[in-house]
């Protein structure tokens, strides 16, 4: 069986890191290093949502490489379909759904993939509601370091009842519960 060649960028080191392993783990992909990206066949950008920093990575490897794309996102503005499409972008993942990345991989390998417009859609569906704010991320990553709330707050300057707003907004929408599980989640959606 020959492997797919892909590359990984991440709109963060830790969420760059934690793409790369998750790769790496698939014996049917061969991860390639950054100075390598041009010769993937398939390149896994990894993003919050799609702003101005994403657009560009995703135009800079377009112009690099003719390689089909696969975005995993926590949010995706339907309205940027056609930016998408023009960038080679044949596959939209919500964070959470890094079980099916393999697939996607494959499939955008061959060719095969469903149209972005219905991708994007049912990313906002699915993930509209899950998606975790910058400010939430922050949290969750102090939370991981073992941060209590005082310290959380002093270090992101706020107040502990903001922190612990934050805390309780998130684990509510998210029907997580405690703070351990908030951090389980956020590990397995790729954003720590």
């Amino acid at each position: 069986m020959d492997q797919v060649r892909v590359a990984a960028w991440a709109s963060d080191p830790i969420a760059l890191t934690g793409l790369i392993n998750h790769l790496q783990s698939r014996p049917e992909l061969l991860v390639l290093p950054r100075a390598r990206r041009g010769e993937a066949a398939v390149l896994v950008f990894a993003v919050g949502e799609v702003d101005r920093e994403a657009v560009a990575a995703l135009r800079a490897a377009a112009a690099e490489s003719p390689a089909a794309i696969v975005l995993v996102a926590g949010h995706v503005d339907p309205a940027h379909v056609g930016l998408l499409a023009e960038c080679h972008v044949s596959a939209v993942l919500p964070r959470t759904a890094l079980d099916r990345l393999t697939a996607n991989v494959l499939a955008a390998a061959r060719g095969r993939t469903s149209p972005l417009r219905e991708q994007v859609e049912a990313l906002a569906g699915e993930g509209g509601g899950a998606a975790l704010t910058p400010r939430e991320v922050d949290v969750l990553r102090l939370m991981a370091e073992g941060w209590d709330t005082a310290e959380i707050a002093g270090k992101l300057c706020y107040s502990e009842r903001t922190v612990k707003n934050v805390i309780y907004a998130m684990t509510n929408r998210l029907n997580l519960r405690n703070r351990p599980h908030a951090v389980a989640y956020a590990v397995r959606a790729g954003v720590i």
